[in-house]
């Protein structure tokens, strides 16, 4: 069994109904901590219409959300879903914009003590979706 992300007739992911159902919870959480909706419709009958305007505006408030901590539990809770999230935002053409990178603590909301070693994580992030890119079956 599977259920399917479309994009008006377009299909653009066509998951195992666990990878499904998990990245919709996670989504749903996500919706909540940034206060922003997803643009991810319900599951009806196993399939969901992705708003590909208002899945863009998500991608960018998760990607800054994700920028303004510097957290080692954060970052790897985070990093699955985040990489999942773009390569579905391939899939819909949407535009990504990526946040300056950050040094240091100035404007950050998540700071773990003492601080993880700094990191890549855009382009950790980029890497993982072009590699989920090719698994994501439609």
């Amino acid at each position: 069994m599977s259920q399917y992300f479309d994009m008006g007739d377009e299909t653009l992911w066509n998951p195992s109904n666990g990878a499904a159902q998990l990245f919709v919870r996670q989504v749903r959480l996500y919706e909540d901590v940034l206060g922003v909706p997803s643009g991810i419709g319900p599951m009806e009958s196993d399939e969901c219409q992705v708003d590909p305007v208002v899945y863009e505006a998500f991608v960018g408030t998760l990607l800054a959300w994700r920028d303004r901590t510097n957290h080692g539990i954060v970052d790897a809770l985070s990093a699955g879903f985040i990489a999942t999230a773009l390569a579905l935002g391939e899939r819909a053409r949407i535009r990504v914009d990526w946040p300056e990178p950050r040094m240091g603590h100035e404007g950050r909301t998540d700071i773990q003590a003492p601080a993880p070693p700094q990191h890549d994580w855009a382009g950790t992030a980029r890497e993982q979706a072009r590699e989920l890119q090719g698994s994501m079956a439609r």
